[in-house]
């Protein structure tokens, strides 16, 4: 891809993102997608040692996603879960065999109800966390959690100065990355575990 071709489809991907959030700010919580940067450190999140089944909630025009591909997930190993109707369309164009569920991914019990055997080696989440109520932040960590194989990260960037949910003592863990400086505007990537005496 030449450097002109390259810079169109960025400025193409970007008014794709301010359009849907214009249209939907809360929903969608961001007026541009994640940088290369970002993107990057939340796929090096995703264990490298295993295969399996790994999930993307709100992967928008698809940044995180190239980022995963990229950093050896296979696509047959990859669904995504897209609230916006042009968004998901855009992501079945441009990653073709992608699995793909238009729906809310604070719903999993929904989405996976035919699967309720399904676990995933990694969750990556893009949704905007500090748009919704802590209550909601929390349900969705813990239902990822329940979704994960036994001490599997689910993966979540946030631009806020805290967790955008807090660990809790004996239930689950949160770990930040350093600031990643690079993105516009500054994030860091929190990875969420299961306590292993859970299990």
């Amino acid at each position: 891809m030449s450097f002109k071709t390259r810079i169109l489809s960025e400025f193409s991907t970007d008014l794709r993102f301010l359009k849907q959030w214009a249209d939907n700010p809360l929903t969608t919580g961001a007026i541009a997608a994640s940088g290369v940067a970002l993107s990057r450190a939340m796929a090096e999140e995703v264990p490298s040692d295993q295969s399996g089944p790994v999930l993307e909630l709100g992967p928008g025009t698809g940044s995180v996603t190239s980022a995963l591909l990229a950093s050896g997930v296979a696509r047959s190993d990859l669904s995504v879960i897209e609230y916006s109707v042009d968004f998901s369309q855009h992501l079945r164009k441009t990653f073709p065999g992608l699995t793909v569920y238009t729906g809310d991914a604070y719903a999993l019990e929904e989405i996976f109800k035919e699967q309720p055997d399904l676990k995933f080696r990694a969750i990556v989440s893009s949704l905007p966390l500090l748009t919704r109520p802590l209550k909601d932040r929390t349900a969705l960590v813990e239902s990822a959690l329940e979704h994960l194989r036994p001490g599997a990260p689910f993966i979540q960037f946030s631009y806020g100065p805290q967790a955008p949910v807090k660990a809790r003592r004996g239930i689950y863990s949160a770990s930040p990355s350093k600031w990643i400086i690079r993105n516009v505007p500054p994030a860091r990537v929190w990875t969420y575990r299961s306590d292993p005496k859970m299990g």
